[in-house]
């Protein structure tokens, strides 16, 4: 393996959307929600560690969830570990990894994920991030991968691409511009343009295109990660971040970098590629019985009802009868009971039971 070749697996997120199986205390990248022996967290590391050294994977992660890393991943040291003392999203979060790998290797090239997408074709994936490495090595550009869309989903954001193709890597597009989510009918006109891919929010860059992009569009940010070597060996690093993300703003990488910089190029793939950020998306990527429902227990029994989720502890005895579209889960003495196309209301749900409940049910 090249030990050039970094990886960056973000893991601060709540998942608040799966709620109530994902909660604050163990969110979902720490959950096998698939029923396959392995969390999320613990497949992508895996997959990873096949075209990446071991020590060359970084987990970011909020300081809570330091001790479910270390519990799942027992392959890596305390050092790769990157806790971060308060949720700044994604960009903060791309410098602190960034700080730490210069430190070891200028020369690194790194791909930053997040721990909870469902990769089918494993295979192929790998061999895309190899290609994209190559191209990182090789140009100063921002590479992002754009999964060809298969309907027109508004749980995701889209990249359009330009007619303008890198020429050394006729494959990789220019990126045009990323757009948010999008209601319905805009996702309609996206689809039947042909212009746009899903943006999977997985990136592919050297270390010094990506910290010379930050100087360029985040210097707020960039300049606070420029910690002074001497300071941080006599003084506790843990309180430098922790002072630093006091003062850091919460932005996106992709509403600071990627919608303003010049050099965004976008490899537009297919290996099977879902965030399985939503009940609707797990439901369409599991296994379904014949009337399209997906049972994650052998103790529920259905009658009448279609085109349903169910996800209840194995020891429980579920019997659901003239149901259509639903999401029916069950953690923690927690039951959610929720239509489908209404799951956009759970974390309305989730702010009222804080307010009625506490924190203890959230």
């Amino acid at each position: 393996m090249n030990k050039n070749n970094y990886c960056v697996i973000m893991a601060g997120g709540i998942g608040s959307r799966f709620w109530p199986l994902s909660r604050n205390k163990k969110p979902k990248q720490f959950l096998d929600i698939l029923g396959i022996g392995k969390t999320f967290l613990q497949q992508t590391f895996e997959r990873f560690s096949k075209i990446c050294l071991k020590e060359n994977i970084y987990i970011v992660t909020n300081d809570i969830y330091t001790g479910l890393v270390a519990e799942q991943l027992p392959d890596i040291e305390a050092w790769q570990i990157l806790a971060e003392p308060e949720r700044r999203n994604t960009a903060p979060c791309i410098a602190y990894a960034n700080f730490k790998i210069a430190r070891l290797n200028p020369d690194a090239n790194i791909v930053v994920a997040p721990s909870d997408h469902l990769i089918l074709n494993e295979s192929k994936f790998l061999e895309i991030i190899k290609r994209s490495f190559d191209f990182a090595k090789q140009n100063n550009g921002l590479l992002t991968l754009g999964i060809t869309p298969s309907r027109p989903e508004t749980g995701y954001g889209y990249i359009q691409i330009s007619e303008e193709t890198h020429i050394d890597f006729p494959e990789i597009r220019k990126v045009k511009t990323f757009a948010e989510k999008p209601d319905r009918n805009t996702a309609e006109a996206f689809i039947k343009s042909g212009e746009f891919y899903w943006n999977s929010g997985i990136f592919i860059w050297s270390l010094s295109s990506i910290k010379k992009a930050f100087d360029d569009y985040l210097p707020d940010i960039s300049n606070l990660f420029e910690f002074d070597e001497e300071l941080i060996k006599n003084q506790n690093e843990k309180k430098y971040i922790a002072d630093t993300y006091a003062e850091c703003r919460n932005i996106s990488i992709d509403n600071g970098i990627m919608e303003h910089a010049n050099n965004v190029y976008v490899l537009c793939t297919d290996f099977g590629w879902s965030d399985l950020g939503t009940w609707d998306s797990l439901h369409e990527n599991s296994v379904k019985d014949s009337n399209n429902n997906v049972l994650f227990s052998k103790n529920i029994i259905t009658y009448d009802t279609t085109n349903t989720i169910v996800n209840v502890p194995n020891d429980k005895l579920v019997v659901i009868q003239g149901i259509d579209n639903y999401i029916v889960a069950e953690a923690d003495n927690i039951l959610l009971i929720c239509k489908k196309n209404d799951e956009k209301k759970i974390k309305q749900f989730l702010y009222d039971v804080k307010i009625l409940k506490g924190d203890n049910f959230v």
